[in-house]
């Protein structure tokens, strides 16, 4: 190559007039017809035929591919077989290579990924890092990889840049861009399998899709045509099906060329591309300068976009100055993870169902022309073949000959019009309507006819003698979708499963990480094909088999660990103390293959890679209280970890003196309560961390109560989850040390001036005594009595129904004080509030509506007739009242026989006594009983003085308790 090849536009002087000057000659013409002399277009038009010859001319064979192209595929095969390559340079990420031989274990689609989780050089925001490589049987690379990998001699070399590299030159933001592409506006919404990718970033291998909107728009427009997909597949894919080596090389280079000189100026995508052209090339230059390799044995697969490249190190002899950055400190993972046609179209941006109708089109290809592709040896998925291979002689030399000019005669050849197939499309006619039938449409042998007579028009309308797949497509669609889909399925995803279908790839067992077969290792005892992809159903009988307890902890951590699905409980729970002895489990590990070989990018273990998830929570920068509470009860409930809790809930004690909100206390609450019952449970004392936690969380509630019940963004709710914190835990708080003044100092200090927060600050006061309940009553009494305060009363209500959080003695007043809202509170106030009081019952009261009910049930009467007659006990007369009045006026005979009555009980069972007398501190003895005695002379019936006595002087308190009781 001369130094004027190597930069950017080549001279159209008579060194190049061979050998495509007729086509030159002929552009020139057209420039000058249409743009009326020499401007843009003709430098466009002569710069395509430039690249062309370029890429022609390179002594290191070039072998332009697009992504999954069936045509490319077969050439790929064909010429492979011709050539014999000794070394195969393909475009892929240089890092994956060791993988490839990992693929003859799976079942094809697979991709291969790199991933990594502890990043180092990037954005932390940009964690977990992914990228992802699909492969397809009907693919070149696929032919290149088996070609290389099964034949003795032959050195496959990745080129392009490796993993790291492709966050370090900001892809990321490319392949948003990518995604965000609408591949079919009728496609119907993804399913399961096309999430397979996840949100890696795709490496496009052999991309080929115009960059420019209006120049991929015109192509559809005069093709008729309605994606890019369908576009391809009828002006590419077919043509260049039976054409030579030569022409599709050329064909290729062109249609590279020209979407790359029509591509849209966007400097960072230009960058890249040219970035990953010199990279590529560079690499390969120092391949051969390390091997010595002859170019001639040499073959350079890489997509039509990149081979039609203008960058000064193009070529064997191109310029050595780009120089390769370091990769960052991040470490990376890689392993194979399965792929699906689905998930393949919903990466690069293709129409739903043209990846399954591709792999359609191969198998026709291979049939037709008898071409013998390459496949893996081993390879899973694949029909083993009976006859002997044979070894592979080398390939003869073949004189190199000036390539001639196939350009010309392609372009100018009319259209092949293929012959309408009448029984090839009859059978998919039949075909669709019987899996219509079979989703619910009402589908007949009517409209099998009528979706084969639409297909011939379509196609006819469109320029076409035979219908293609997409015609027939529509034509299912217009014939058999009359008004809705009655089933999970509508037509158009009908005939892409008839067509081939979404073929979902499984990475065999022996390519897993450790995690991965360590877990299907241990959940064996199961005897279930955990493999295979759907839903399996396991029966654990804890009790009857010992053994399957083990496997219980083990789907426990994956329901943890992995997606909703993968590992869902039918019956059986866990929680802290509790184990169940039977469990029944629906397992799709199969269908979430992906996901656990990504675990064992983490760890060895489920167990170490839990570990790691619960610090990495625990010590994120964003995390609460509550959410290193959490982790803390996960630690104990799947890992049995004491050392992990203790250390978790020390770190708990750091965060909570750390916030300055309220806004976890619900759940702070919550965690800490059950923390708390377990561990009273199951060990003699508590740890230490949780001791600290109460105490350092009574103090700190303390201090923000005041505040909490002024501040506007802290909820009802999150005051009374505080409250319910401080008056639940007193107890133990007050044993470490706490002081009870700084909770009542904090109340006093509270002036609420919301309706809800003054509610629960009147119930807080009544549970430490400041407030007496009478007074409560009243004060609600006066709520109603007053006009101009009616209309704000449920919202008191509503502060004292969260009140039952922390103040659960206060369920019979907020009966009564809603009973006398719905007697007393006027319609128009009343209705508009009741759908305020349900959606607060449901959304922040779950847990307190069943002791409403529950109150509710022991006060009203439970039957219908009883109600007339029914007096609320708020309203009915006081029974301690009159045995008070009764006491005080000295009683009679009754009230003298109810005392004798209990002062024999008194002496019957003294033990009740005897424990109050030795709490209180009081070490005496019964006095002999005197059953001389007069009752009521106040020395006590059988007690001989002393307890009859204080019994006969002051009846109040008995006759109270009698009440009580029901005496």
């Amino acid at each position: 190559m001369q130094s004027g090849e190597q930069s950017g536009e080549q001279p159209h002087g008579p060194s190049h007039e061979q050998p495509f000057a007729s086509l030159r000659g002929q552009l020139q013409e057209a420039a000058a017809t249409f743009a009326g002399g020499q401007d843009a277009l003709e430098g466009i038009l002569l710069g395509l035929v430039d690249d062309v010859d370029r890429a022609v001319r390179e002594p290191l064979e070039i072998f332009p591919v697009c992504h999954h192209s069936p045509a490319s595929a077969l050439a790929m095969a064909r010429r492979l077989r011709e050539k014999q390559p000794k070394v195969v340079y393909l475009e892929l990420c240089e890092d994956m290579a060791p993988l490839l031989t990992e693929l003859r274990n799976c079942k094809l689609p697979v991709a291969v990924q790199s991933f990594a989780t502890e990043i180092d050089g990037f954005p932390a925001e940009w964690s977990p890092l992914s990228v992802v490589a699909p492969i397809t049987e009907a693919s070149a690379e696929y032919q290149a990889i088996a070609y290389a990998l099964d034949t003795p001699g032959v050195e496959l070399v990745l080129v392009d840049r490796s993993s790291d590299h492709v966050f370090q030159w900001d892809a990321r933001g490319e392949q948003h861009e990518r995604t965000d592409q609408a591949a079919d506006p009728d496609a119907p919404p993804a399913e399961e399998e096309a999430a397979l990718h996840g949100d890696a970033v795709g490496v496009d291998i052999g991309d080929l899709r115009p960059r420019f909107a209006e120049l991929e728009e015109h192509l559809l427009r005069h093709g008729r045509v309605r994606h890019w997909s369908e576009w391809w597949h009828q002006y590419v894919e077919l043509p260049l099906g039976d054409s030579d080596h030569d022409t599709y090389r050329q064909v290729m280079f062109l249609i590279g060329s020209l979407f790359r000189r029509l591509a849209p100026g966007d400097p960072h995508r230009v960058r890249v591309d040219e970035d990953r052209e010199r990279y590529m090339w560079t690499r390969m230059r120092e391949h051969r300068a390390a091997t010595g390799v002859d170019p001639a044995d040499c073959l350079y697969v890489c997509g039509a976009f990149h081979a039609a490249s203008r960058v000064e190190e193009f070529g064997i002899e191109g310029a050595d100055t780009f120089e390769i950055s370091p990769r960052s400190a991040t470490k990376w993972q890689h392993g194979l993870i399965p792929s699906s046609h689905a998930a393949i179209e919903a990466q690069f941006g293709l129409a739903a169902g043209s990846v399954s109708i591709a792999a359609t089109v191969w198998a026709k290809n291979v049939k037709r022309t008898r071409v013998q592709p390459y496949r893996l040896e081993g390879q899973a998925g694949t029909k083993k073949s009976r006859a002997k291979k044979k070894a592979v002689a080398a390939a003869p030399p073949v004189p190199e000959i000036e390539a001639a000019d196939r350009l010309t005669g392609f372009l100018q050849q009319p259209p092949v019009l293929d012959a309408l197939d009448e029984a090839e499309l009859r059978g998919w006619s039949v075909d669709v309507v019987r899996a219509a039938r079979r989703n619910g449409y009402l589908a007949s042998t009517a409209d099998a006819i009528a979706v084969f007579e639409t297909s011939i028009l379509l196609a006819g309308m469109r320029d076409r003698a035979k219908p293609t797949p997409y015609d027939f497509q529509d034509a299912a669609v217009t014939c058999i979708e009359k008004d809705a889909v009655p089933g999970r399925r509508d037509v158009r995803r009908i005939v892409e499963i008839m067509m081939g279908g979404d073929r979902v790839g499984q990475v065999g067992y022996e390519s897993l990480p450790p995690l991965a077969r360590d877990v299907h290792y241990r959940l064996a005892p199961l005897q279930l094909p955990l493999e295979k992809r759907g839903v399996q159903r396991a029966l654990l009988d804890i009790a009857g088999r010992p053994e399957l307890e083990a496997c219980s902890d083990v789907l426990w951590m994956l329901r943890r660990l992995l997606p909703h699905g993968a590992a869902r409980p039918i019956m059986g729970e866990r929680k802290l103390g509790e184990r169940s002895i039977q469990e029944s489990w629906d397992l799709a590990l199969g269908t979430h293959q992906r996901a656990l070989i990504e675990l064992g990018y983490e760890g060895v273990s489920i167990e170490q890679v839990l570990e790691q998830r619960l610090r990495r929570t625990a010590y994120a920068p964003t995390a609460t209280a509550a959410t290193v509470l959490e982790a803390v009860e996960d630690a104990t409930l799947y890992l049995g970890s004491r050392r992990l809790a203790d250390e978790l809930g020390s770190h708990a004690l750091t965060v909570l003196a750390a916030e300055r909100s309220v806004d976890g206390a619900p759940e702070v609450l919550r965690r800490v309560r059950r923390l708390l019952a377990y561990y009273r449970t199951s060990e003699p004392v508590l740890p230490p961390w949780i001791e600290s936690f109460v105490k350092a969380g009574y103090a700190h509630y303390c201090t923000l109560l005041p505040v909490a019940f002024t501040d506007e963004d802290a909820t009802v709710r999150q005051v009374a989850a505080m409250l319910g914190f401080l008056f639940s835990m007193e107890s133990l708080a007050l044993s470490l040390g706490c002081d009870r003044t700084q909770l009542e100092l904090a109340v006093g200090q509270s002036h609420p001036e919301d309706p809800s927060k003054t509610a629960l600050l009147w119930a807080a006061q009544t549970h430490l005594g400041t407030l007496p309940r009478a007074e409560l009553r009243s004060r609600c009494d006066e709520l109603l009595g007053n006009p101009l305060v009616v209309p704000s009363y449920p919202r008191y209500l509503s502060g004292f129904v969260h009140a039952l959080e922390p103040v659960p003695g206060l369920t019979d007043f907020v009966v009564e004080a809603v009973s006398n809202a719905f007697g007393r509170l006027p319609d128009p106030v009343l209705l508009p509030w009741l759908p305020t009081l349900i959606t607060t019952l449901r959304k922040d009261g779950a847990d307190l509506a069943p002791l409403l009910i529950r109150e509710a049930g022991r006060i009203f009467p439970g039957r219908l007739a009883a109600l007339d007659e029914w007096v609320p006990p708020w309203l009915a007369q006081p029974v301690v009242d009159a045995a008070r009045r009764g006491g005080r006026t000295g009683g009679g005979a009754g009230g003298g026989a109810a005392h004798a009555k209990r002062s024999t009980l008194l002496v019957a069972h003294p033990q009740t006594c005897d424990a109050l007398a030795g709490l209180l501190g009081y070490d005496g003895a019964w006095a002999s009983a005197d059953p001389g005695a007069d009752a009521g002379s106040g020395t006590g019936s059988g007690t001989g003085g002393g307890g009859a006595v204080l019994v006969g002087r002051h009846p109040e308190t008995a006759a109270a308790l009698g009440a009580l009781l029901g005496g």
